[in-house]
């Protein structure tokens, strides 16, 4: 899911407590209460595409889940898979990876509340490390306590697993605060449902070995929204998992590339879909490039938490993301290098059938639309970069 679906969907609210694990094995909760008609609640971590950091660190120790979408902390109904305290490097778990966190029994029912608890009392258990510079601490908002939490609708069935993976979007969940050399943590998390084994309710493919691998971004969109991303590996190898089944954009976003987008691309619960081979690799054209900068303010409110999109707008479309992150959480800056020629697109073929693109030669080929959420609210702006480097400003009252 994209950063701005999930800042309009996605709500991280305050904690004022955290409860002890009830009961032993894989975890317990419910304040005590035995579990009788029961199914379980399984968890899972994985990360989309991130950017501008060799690592960013969390240490989770808890998963959380009530009936309640209101519950406090301290409030009845929390059910909890306690996870062994383990430093994670949330970039290791792109292209298909996945932790598995746990499982724990939990009474039948539909549970509106999911809660990631992180070690906030051991030095550096959630961290980032810059392209250039050391291992510094992740700051954590004093409200939130490390406890991070999403609404939900996972429904327990008796004696079944209900299967969850949490999708935890490093790129955008990490505020850089200036020249101050120090990052503060503005988590954005979902949730996609595994109604499958791996090797399957997946896209799999290859992008060309002369991109800039490590600056390529692949993703799955529905109208616009990311629902999966990762980067390829050093082969061109991507895998996007797991996607919920339903009809997709593949989008793949290379610097020094124009956008490329595979449309009509079927996911299935039954079966992985793969796009091509290692010898018919997606390769969009070279292109120069321009620069689209400005500012976010927020007057009032600090640190300024605000996410920005750079969106192409494909002739009848689709809209599709090729870049997002947040501004600057001290000075509201941001920057993106975006491609100035035509596009391409290519209509999805089933049975591995070498992808056709042709170019979308609309013109200007260099607009884009910038798109910006903060306090609750988004607002647009649509600039030509074809010859310019285009300015914007952005202010939330």
């Amino acid at each position: 899911m994209s950063f701005l679906a999930r800042s309009l969907r996605i709500a991280t609210f305050a904690s004022v407590a955290l409860i002890s694990a009830c009961g032993g094995g894989g975890g317990g909760g419910g304040g005590g209460v035995p579990v009788t008609d029961a199914g379980f609640f399984k968890a899972a971590l994985t990360d989309a595409a991130a950017c501008g950091y060799n690592q960013i660190n969390v240490t989770p120790v808890k998963v959380r889940v009530n009936a309640s979408a209101t519950a406090a902390d301290g409030d009845p109904g929390w059910w909890e898979i306690a996870v062994l305290a383990k430093k994670i490097d949330l970039l290791s778990l792109t292209n298909g990876a996945v932790l598995e966190l746990g499982q724990v029994q939990v009474p039948v029912g539909t549970y509106r509340q999911l809660s990631l608890v992180l070690d906030t009392t051991t030095p550096l258990a959630n961290s980032v490390v810059p392209v250039v510079g050391a291992e510094t601490p992740l700051g954590m908002p004093a409200a939130l306590q490390g406890n991070l939490k999403i609404p939900v609708n996972i429904a327990v069935v008796k004696d079944q697993t209900s299967d969850y993976v949490i999708d935890f979007d490093a790129c955008n969940s990490v505020l850089r605060l200036g020249n101050s050399g120090n990052y503060d943590l503005s988590a954005r998390l979902s949730v996609v449902q595994r109604l499958s084994p791996p090797g399957q309710q997946q896209v799999t493919g290859f992008v060309d070995k002369s991109l800039n691998l490590a600056a390529t971004r692949v993703s799955l969109q529905s109208s616009g929204t990311v629902v999966r991303s990762t980067s390829p590996d050093s082969n061109g190898h991507f895998i996007l998992y797991p996607v919920p089944p339903g009809i997709y954009d593949l989008v793949i976003s290379a610097l020094g590339a124009v956008p490329a987008v595979v449309t009509g691309v079927t996911v299935s619960s039954t079966a992985s879909t793969d796009v091509n081979t290692a010898g018919t690799p997606i390769n969009p054209p070279s292109s120069p490039s321009n620069t689209i900068s400005g500012t976010v303010a927020t007057p009032g409110t600090t640190p300024i938490d605000a996410r920005v999109a750079i969106v192409k707008k494909y002739t009848g479309g689709p809209n599709v993301t090729i870049a997002g992150a947040p501004a600057d959480g001290t000075t509201g800056g941001l920057l993106y290098t975006v491609p100035t020629a035509a596009p391409v697109r290519a209509p999805y073929v089933a049975g591995i059938t070498p992808l056709v693109f042709s170019p979308d030669n609309a013109t200007p080929t260099g607009r884009y639309t910038v798109a910006v959420i903060a306090k609750g609210t988004l607002q647009t702006t649509d600039v030509d970069a074809t010859a310019n480097n285009p300015i914007v400003a952005f202010t939330f009252p």
